[in-house]
């Protein structure tokens, strides 16, 4: 399936203002907002979150694959989609972030 068509499979994100992405040390090392450019990748890690607590290499396998095409093309263009990029560097190193949302006001 494609990512649009999978987007549309997960919930909504309309509650959240962005997520903070959190080493283990609870540093913020990544945040994805709620505004155009960012919102797939939002609803795609709030579901990873939501299901898996966490997004560790499962999580991230399970989002490289919610991605779709875009994945591929992430692979072969490295720095085009970090966001993707974040989960394919998960994988390989088998690290975990923590997630907290950021709700909407």
């Amino acid at each position: 399936m494609a990512f649009a068509d999978n987007l549309k499979q997960l919930p909504g994100v309309s509650h959240l203002a962005a997520i903070n992405l959190l080493a283990a040390d609870d540093t913020v090392v990544g945040v994805i907002e709620n505004k155009p450019g960012q919102a797939g990748s939002l609803v795609v890690y709030n579901h990873l979150a939501q299901i898996h607590g966490a997004i560790g290499p499962d999580a991230a396998r399970k989002g490289l694959e919610l991605y779709a095409e875009h994945t591929e093309d992430a692979r072969q263009n490295p720095g085009k989609h970090p966001n993707i990029d974040r989960l394919i560097g998960l994988v390989e190193r088998n690290e975990t972030l923590k997630v907290k949302q950021v709700f909407a006001v």
